[in-house]
């Protein structure tokens, strides 16, 4: 990674009026297009000893505007060193505007992918970002943007300022307008047009897939093109953990227009990040001691307790891409719901044994492996999600999610096309019903789930099944003193 010198990191604090240092948590914050660390500086005036706000400049503009490097992943680059040197602490937050938003989810990626130098990114605030996908943009209002960076000092000063009003919800006040017509202005022309011209346009769905890192997605309601809308459809799908807030009247330049509902909100979300506990599922002492008992076989017990090992919040898989991962969530929440009481990761362990070749050992002559039958069979869901309702699966309600998966489990054409390849209508009934096998098997099989049905049959002998009789009352509403519904009643103890 390369070793420049930072700007407007901590050592640059000053720079930005009303920067807080003595909060608890590291927000780094990162610009929209034209923009610079100074558009920060209002937020960061809220914030003041609450949050400590490190904001950046990207290559190409502010005081970084001789800095090279355009495209997402040299921006995520430069970036990731900044946030190296400002030494943000073990749990710090990321927030991104508009252009920024994009390289602030390329960063996400790489931290949920284990990036040592990203370690404890706790949330995500974006505001009017862009999206995974290519950025939504008429070429007739590209081109013009295009045209006058480069032109006469007086025709840039005047489309500058054009620019800056146009994504307002309300004119801006002084010297906040000044300060924002003066930050486009020194922005590098070489770096404006790569923006343009290529790095809005990257396409990172698939590289993006699904964040599970908790994440404000925020929207002016005059936002013509990165609006609450867009960012409801654009941004809002690849955040397991996102939640929409759209901001009435206010246009595209969130930070400057609504400084203290943006600051609210990164509060909330630093209070909410502080509270926050695992969501796996918990078994039940009673159910706990059970398995801990001489009652159950050494062997069983060793794979009880590693099935209840809380799924990891940062897995990464290793069989599927990101997105065929998130894709693969998102169906198994319409087959399975878990609810709030805690949640094992289905999706992640179906992937963590098809990666270990492992599984139950049979398949339907008509599939192919099952690694394979999964790619096919996601992709085709999406696919035609994507011809019946012009999205993906993914960006879908509920409602909508089910009717397709309905006709998968009847054997019945998900979409009026036929499919150039992949599995016809039987075939992807017969997938569906080995997930729904593997769903129920996992889940099944997590200890907290055999308490919730009453399962005892765990503790019928131990290794000794001599000295260790089974079941002997078989009367309804009778356990045996050492199964847990027994235990949780009399908070007796295990014994023979």
């Amino acid at each position: 990674m390369p070793n420049r010198p930072a700007s407007n990191t901590t050592a640059a604090a000053p720079a930005i009026a009303g920067l807080g240092t003595g909060g608890p948590s590291t927000l780094v914050c990162l610009h929209f297009l034209g923009g610079s660390a100074r558009e920060w500086g209002p937020v960061a005036a809220c914030l003041d000893g609450v949050v400590r706000l490190v904001a950046l400049d990207l290559p190409g503009f502010g005081d970084a505007a001789d800095v090279p490097g355009y495209t997402v992943d040299a921006m995520a680059d430069y970036v990731a060193a900044r946030i190296t040197a400002a030494d943000p602490g073990e749990r710090w937050y990321l927030a991104g505007h508009s252009m920024g938003a994009k390289v602030a989810l390329a960063l996400a990626r790489r931290a949920e992918d284990g990036a040592p130098d990203l370690a404890g990114l706790a949330g995500l605030v974006l505001l009017g970002g862009s999206p995974p996908s290519p950025e939504p943009m008429s070429d007739d209002k590209r081109q013009e943007m295009l045209d006058w960076i480069s032109a006469d000092a007086e025709t840039r000063r005047r489309k500058a300022g054009e620019f800056i009003d146009q994504n307002t919800g309300a004119r801006l006040d002084e010297p906040r307008r000044t300060r924002a017509i003066e930050d486009v202005l020194r922005a590098a022309p070489a770096a404006w047009t790569a923006w343009l011209r290529d790095g809005s346009r990257e396409d990172w769905s698939r590289r993006i897939g699904i964040l599970r890192i908790p994440a404000v997605v925020v929207g002016g309601t005059e936002d013509a093109d990165l609006g609450a809308t867009a960012q409801e459809a654009l941004t809002l799908p690849h955040l397991a953990s996102g939640r929409l807030v759209a901001l009435d009247g206010a246009g595209h330049l969130l930070p400057l227009e609504r400084p203290e509902a943006v600051a609210e909100l990164i509060t909330d979300l630093v209070a909410e990040g502080a509270a926050r506990r695992s969501t796996s599922p918990e078994v039940p002492q009673p159910y706990r001691a059970l398995i801990d008992s001489e009652r159950v076989n050494s062997r069983l017990r060793a794979a009880l307790l590693a099935r209840a090992e809380p799924d990891a919040s940062e897995y990464r898989s290793t069989w599927f891409d990101p997105m065929e991962l998130a894709l693969l969530r998102a169906v198994l929440d319409r087959v399975l719901p878990q609810g709030d009481a805690g949640r094992i990761d289905i999706a992640a362990r179906i992937e963590a044994r098809l990666a270990a070749g492992t599984g139950d050992g049979w398949r339907f002559a008509k599939l192919p492996e099952d690694g394979e039958a999964y790619r096919i069979a996601l992709s085709m869901l999406d696919a035609a999600a994507r011809s019946v309702h012009e999205t993906g699966f993914l960006s879908l309600g509920g409602a909508d999610q089910d009717a397709l998966l309905h006709a998968a489990s009847a054997g019945e054409r998900l979409s009026p096309e036929e499919p150039r390849q992949g599995f016809d209508a039987e075939r992807m009934s017969l997938w569906f019903e080995d997930l729904r096998s593997d769903a129920v098997q996992i889940y099944l099989a997590h200890p907290a789930s055999l308490a919730r049905i009453g399962f005892g049959g765990i503790g019928a002998g131990g290794d000794d099944t001599d000295r260790m009789p089974g079941f002997v009352r078989v009367g309804i509403g009778d356990p045996e003193p050492w199964e847990s519904a027994a235990l949780g009643k009399t908070g007796g103890e295990i014994g023979l």
